[in-house]
Parts: C-alpha cells; sequence; structure tokens
C-alpha cells in the first residue's frame, strides 16, 4: 500500500514559506522554503519572536499585530522585507489566525517571494544603461581632447592675462569632463584574482576610514571566523567597501555608529545562477536613511541627492562587485541603512 504524504512532507514541497507562531509571535514551526529565505534552520528559529527575523519597522510586523488582535485574516501585496540572510526582497503575504478548542490560537504566515524577476528587469535596464553610456563616453572623450588642445594652442597665442583666465576655464572643464567620462568608462583592468581573507579587506577599510574621522564615530566589526578564503581582487574589494563606508560616513556627517558584518548565507542566487553557499557582507549605519525616490535607483549611473555628488559612486561600486562575480543590494528604513554584498563560496548548482 502506498504510503501517504505526511502533513510535513507537504508543507515543505511548498515554493511559498510557511511561518506557523503563537499568540505572543514566537516561531513554532517553519516549513523548507521558509529556511531557505531566512537562512536559519527550525532548530535555530524556534521559540524566537517573529520580530527577530525582520526589521521592527518592517509594515509586515504592523499586519501581524493587527490580525493577532482582532482575529481577521489578512493579506498584503508587494511587501518590502529586509531579511538579513537576503537583503531587500519584495513579497506577497497571507496572514491567518487559527483557533481550535484543542490548541491555543497561533497565526500562520505565508510568503511569496515577488522581487526576483523585478531585479533581473532591474539588472537587464542597468546593463543597457552601461551600454549606452559607455558609447556615450567614448564618443565625448575624443573631442573633449581636441577642445582641450586648441585652448592650449590659443592660450600661446594671447598676451593678455585676462583673456587666458578663459583659456584657463575651458582647459580645467575640459580636464573635469575627461576625468567623469573616464569614471563612467570604469576600469579597464581585468580583476587579479587571488585567495583573500575578507576580514583583511575590511580592516584595511577601517584603518583607512579611522584615520579620516574622530570619536564621534564608531566602526564596529562583527566577524564570522569560519568564513574561509574568497578567490577575488583584494585592491577592487578595498575599493569597493571603502566608497560604501564613505558614503555612510557622509550620510552620519562624521557622527554615529557603522557595522561592517559578515555572514555565511545559504541557497543564494546571482545573475541566473544558484549557489549553495556564499558569503554576505553588510555595511550598516544608524543614519537618517536614504530618500524613498532613491532606492530604486540607486545604483543607476548618475543618481545622487547630494549638490556636490557625480552619481557615479555606487554605480562603480556595482561595475567592481561584478567584476568578481558577486551582488550588491540595500535596505534603508528611518535610522538604518544596510548594503549587503554576497559573493559565491562553491561553484555554481546546477
Amino acid at each position: 500500500m502506498t504510503k501517504l504524504l505526511s502533513d510535513q512532507d507537504i508543507i515543505d514541497n511548498l515554493t511559498t514559506a510557511i511561518i506557523v507562531m503563537d499568540n505572543t509571535l514566537r516561531v513554532n514551526k517553519i516549513n523548507s522554503a521558509a529556511e531557505v529565505l531566512f537562512g536559519m534552520s527550525q532548530r535555530q528559529v524556534y521559540l524566537i519572536t517573529i520580530h527577530t527575523l525582520l526589521l521592527r519597522e518592517s509594515p509586515l510586523i504592523a499586519s501581524l499585530e493587527r490580525v493577532k488582535e482582532t482575529g481577521q485574516d489578512l493579506i498584503e501585496r508587494e511587501i518590502k522585507l529586509y531579511l538579513p540572510s537576503q537583503g531587500e526582497i519584495v513579497v506577497d503575504c497571507s496572514i491567518k489566525a487559527v483557533n481550535t478548542a484543542l490548541s491555543e490560537p497561533y497565526i500562520i504566515l505565508e510568503l511569496a517571494q515577488l522581487d526576483f524577476q523585478q531585479r533581473m528587469s532591474r539588472d537587464e535596464s542597468l546593463n543597457t544603461q552601461q551600454q549606452v553610456l559607455r558609447g556615450l563616453a567614448h564618443e565625448i572623450k575624443n573631442p573633449l581632447g581636441g577642445l582641450r588642445g586648441a585652448a592650449q594652442l590659443l592660450e600661446r597665442q594671447l598676451d593678455s592675462d585676462e583673456l587666458k583666465e578663459y583659456t584657463a576655464i575651458i582647459i580645467s572643464e575640459a580636464d573635469r569632463l575627461q576625468n567623469l567620462m573616464t569614471k563612467m568608462l570604469g576600469s579597464h583592468h581585468k580583476p587579479e584574482y587571488s585567495n583573500i581573507n575578507i576580514h583583511q579587506v575590511l580592516q584595511r577599510v577601517r584603518q583607512l576610514i579611522s584615520s579620516e574621522v574622530d570619536s564621534r564615530l564608531t566602526i564596529i566589526g562583527d566577524y564570522d571566523p569560519s568564513i574561509p578564503d574568497l578567490y577575488l581582487d583584494f585592491d577592487q574589494l578595498v575599493q569597493v567597501f571603502l566608497n560604501i563606508v564613505l558614503n555612510a560616513v557622509q550620510a552620519l556627517h562624521g557622527a554615529g555608529r557603522i557595522i561592517l558584518r559578515t555572514r555565511i548565507q545559504r541557497n543564494i542566487t546571482i545573475e541566473q545562477k544558484s549557489y549553495r553557499l556564499g558569503v554576505c557582507i553588510e555595511i550598516e549605519d544608524n543614519g537618517p536613511g536614504i530618500p524613498e525616490n532613491l532606492q530604486e535607483s540607486l545604483f543607476f549611473p548618475l543618481v545622487t541627492d547630494r549638490a556636490e555628488g557625480t552619481g557615479l559612486g555606487l554605480y562603480l561600486v556595482q561595475n567592481l562587485i561584478h567584476r568578481n562575480k558577486g551582488m550588491i543590494s540595500c535596505a534603508s528604513l528611518g535610522g538604518r541603512t544596510i548594503f549587503s554584498v554576497v559573493f559565491p563560496l562553491d561553484q555554481a548548482s546546477e
């Protein structure tokens, strides 16, 4: 006689994440999809509150509290969540209150992740913009060189210091635009891969930043010492995290807290390839956060909220991360901004 599937077998084969909580929002049970989503096992999450798995400011927390108080089921669409194991994701969720005569009341939360296709669409749009901008930068660089040369020749023919001030402006602006075009084109050097300790990279960044700030800014290292070496470009990784941390310092105006955190992450997807293990490096600050209207386009070129900014910093950071086979994401709510950079630890799963 064929053995019937158990209830646990059924929920473990669902593609949506199922979290069962008691009436105090402590986790009792999760299925396999939830273990992958949160990067934690059933044993690790047992009896911890859902607040531990989500940011307290998450709109999902308020929805769970509402269902807990009213006992009425709730469906929410396109909710943004920040998960330490995944970065920012977008989910549809269903919350159901269950009351039976045989047990205490409990709440079932079902999460269906939506952001994979959205992220792929964003990456495709970004790649298209990158190609257009690289072509545009090439077209602009050549005439800029001619413009600068002509201004230099004209300057040699002028006797008036007053008129030479104008040619000096032309030369200076041509140089500024040349530098901008060079940044838009990005580095032409291929990554020089070697086995590196990611914590040495972060410590180098801490040393560079610490020399420029005072005691009002605290930089904390929260490292997982079990993380093995990664096959990456050391100098490019220093540049990546230096840029991100400098952005955090500017957002904090030199006063606040920055946390550099490393963790092992399971079951990651980078550029449509699945990996069993990865390393997640988080840069967290307690600044005012990133304006909501910029969050969707944060890694696009020429996007900035600073008057003096070029909008190329994070665009170039993402380029360097992609060259090292990684991905970057960001989540920002008032008082907490986290940039997450993930690199694979193993070969892609087929």
